[in-house]
Order: C-alpha cells, then sequence, then structure tokens
C-alpha cells in the first residue's frame, strides 16, 4: 500500500568501467577502435533530453551537477557524471556524451555519439503514461532521424562505418517493473509480465541490429528493492532491501540473459553483451566499506529516503557534506562515484563480449 502512495504522489524517474591498465589508461584489445556511443533507456542514462520536452521529470536544477563542469545542472540525474559519460571517457570517445535532444548540439557531435534516454522511460507504451517520459519507441523513432541527419552531413558510407563501429547501450526496463506491473497486475502476473517486457527488449535490439548497430551492450534490471525510496516505502521501520521487487528484477534478468544468448546466436556478425547490473550493485551494497563508501541505503539530496526530481531541490539542500561517502544520490540514482564503481565492475565482460 505505501508503495503505491509513492508511485502517486511521486511518479518518481528511476534511473538508472574503466578498464585500466597500471597507469589508469583504458585497455582496449589491440586494432580495436570504438566510434561511437549511443545510449537508451531511462533516467539513470538521460543526459539532459527530458530539458527540453514537457514532463515533470527533470534534473535540469541544483544541487543535481553541483559536481558537474563547475556546478552547472545539465539535466543528469546525479552530481556530476552519468555511466554514458563515463563509458564515452573509457573507451576513448570523448569526455561526455550530449543528450539528443541539445539544441546546441553540433553536427560534429552526432559523429561520436548521443543519449536518446529520458527520464521515465520504459518499453511497456503504460510506463510513459505513468511517469511522462519518452517512451523507447519515441526513442528508437528518434535514433532513425538521428541517422538520416548523419548521413546528410557525411558521405552514406562513413555514417554506415560510424554506426557499425559504434556501441549501443540500452538501461531500460526498470520502470516497467517498478511503476506500471503493479497496474497491469489484472492483465498478467510476474512472470508472464517480465516475459513481455523482455521480448520487447529483443524486438528493440533486432531494430537497431537492422539499422546497422553491431555491438550492443543490455544491462539487466536493477535490484529495485534496495533503491533508497523502495526501502523507505516498504522496507519496514529497519528500511532493509524490499524482497518482492528484487525478486521481480531477478526474474527478468534470468529470461532476459537467456533470451539474449539465443537472440545472439542467431546474428553471428552481432556481439551482445548482457551486464549484470543487478549482481554489480548489490555486491556493493552488501559491501560497502570494501569500495569506499559509508551510505547505501540513502541518497545525498535532503533526507536520502525519499527525495528525487523537484522534490531534490535547494530547499532540500544542502547535500551530504561527502558525496564520495555516498553509493546513491537520491532517492533512485546514484552518485557519480556509485556510477565509476560500477562500470569498473562490468566493463572487463563488456569488453571481452564485444571484442
Amino acid at each position: 500500500m505505501r508503495l503505491s502512495i509513492v508511485k502517486v504522489i511521486l511518479f518518481c524517474v528511476y534511473a538508472s568501467v574503466l578498464l585500466c591498465g597500471s597507469d589508469g589508461s583504458t585497455v582496449l584489445p589491440k586494432n580495436v577502435s570504438v566510434s561511437a556511443i549511443l545510449v537508451f533507456g531511462d533516467s539513470s542514462v538521460d543526459q539532459g533530453n527530458n530539458n527540453y520536452y514537457n514532463t515533470w521529470g527533470k534534473a535540469n536544477f541544483l544541487p543535481y551537477g553541483e559536481d558537474f563542469m563547475g556546478g552547472i545542472p545539465t539535466g543528469r540525474f546525479t552530481n556530476g557524471k552519468t555511466m554514458p559519460d563515463l563509458l564515452a571517457e573509457a573507451f576513448g570517445v570523448k569526455d561526455y556524451l550530449p543528450a539528443s535532444l541539445d539544441p546546441l548540439l553540433k553536427d560534429k557531435d552526432l559523429q561520436t555519439g548521443v543519449s536518446f534516454a529520458s527520464g521515465g522511460s520504459g518499453f511497456d507504451p503504460q510506463t510513459t503514461k505513468i511517469t511522462s517520459g519518452l517512451s523507447m519507441s519515441v526513442q528508437l523513432d528518434m535514433f532513425k532521424q538521428y541517422l538520416g541527419k548523419l548521413k546528410r552531413n557525411i558521405e552514406e558510407e562513413v555514417a554506415d562505418n560510424i554506426i557499425n563501429n559504434s556501441i549501443a547501450v540500452i538501461v531500460a526496463g526498470n520502470n516497467d517493473l517498478l511503476f506500471t506491473l503493479p497496474v497491469r497486475r489484472l492483465q498478467y502476473d510476474a512472470a508472464s509480465y517480465a516475459n513481455m517486457i523482455v521480448n520487447m527488449v529483443l524486438n528493440f535490439t533486432q531494430e537497431i541490429y537492422t539499422l546497422g548497430v553491431r555491438r550492443i551492450v543490455v544491462f539487466s534490471a536493477f535490484p529495485l528493492g534496495c533503491v533508497p525510496a523502495v526501502r523507505t516505502v516498504g522496507g519496514g521501520l529497519g528500511r532493509s532491501c524490499v524482497d518482492k521487487e528484487n525478486n521481480v528484477a531477478q526474474l527478468f534478468n534470468n529470461v532476459l540473459k537467456h533470451k539474449l544468448q539465443i537472440w545472439g546466436t542467431s546474428y553471428p556478425q552481432s556481439r551482445v553483451a548482457f551486464v549484470d547490473y543487478y549482481n554489480s550493485v548489490m555486491s556493493i551494497i552488501e559491501n560497502p566499506h570494501k569500495y569506499g563508501f559509508d551510505v547505501v541505503d540513502r541518497g545525498c539530496c535532503g533526507t536520502g529516503e525519499l527525495e528525487a526530481t523537484y522534490l531534490c531541490n535547494k530547499l532540500t539542500a544542502p547535500t551530504c557534506p561527502d558525496r564520495s561517502k555516498y553509493f546513491f544520490w537520491d532517492g533512485f540514482h546514484l552518485t557519480e562515484k556509485g556510477n565509476s564503481i560500477v562500470l569498473n565492475h562490468i566493463l572487463q565482460d563488456m569488453v571481452n563480449t564485444l571484442f
């Protein structure tokens, strides 16, 4: 019951590798380069697209971005860099990945990739009716428009080569499982709904493959029951992780991993990496001090137990005094350090699969 109340009150947007040599540089196989990073998904990888259309799910105000480029809030749902920024940096593409809807985007920026992600996004059409984000189908249309613009700016053969040598990253499904599944309970049980969303993930993967993408990274669901806001609503007085939400995420992940493996065998030219987001995050939550964190059950903003998007604002500041000790930034999203530590967990397997 309490979780339903938060869904109604907050309609909160859910979020959300460096493979280094001894000198801290990124290590890739010889004769391998990445031309561009293309990102699709939810608020954890939204680089500011939500700034440019009518939605309540925004993060273009302080304290969001207080550690980003001199304290400029850009619409990233964290205090600093996001996973797309860190991935682009790790693969030597560029320092920051821009939002595709950014009106200041230059033509040359398109050649190294953008993020199409939107806070509140999901695969189920019902999800964005709840969250007011840009759906994954809309993001696919945005990608097609991007391809058209790219090919108008440079030779088509060059554009095709950029897409063929890019890495596409998909981080979505969390909003579907957390916000929309309870609404769909009369139509689906957890297993059938998870299977439906997985099939949508595969259809999306097929679509971008058809459009020329060959290296695709698909993130598993997050441990949704351990998100600070969900702990507050459903975790009792001790604010423990909520098993029900975590179990749904694990069910989804098991089906997704299995079906992605089958899909990959049907397309030998493709390289599809399943990223175990769930267990990477859980290993940090269960062993925080190993990774330099003191707090993993609350965010930095306000009480850290609930606030996100407009509830995380100047009035709920000051934020925590030492962001480096906190895994979560707000009630749903990771800090820059949190993103960085998770990416350190996953890049090795990602590289081994993609190259």
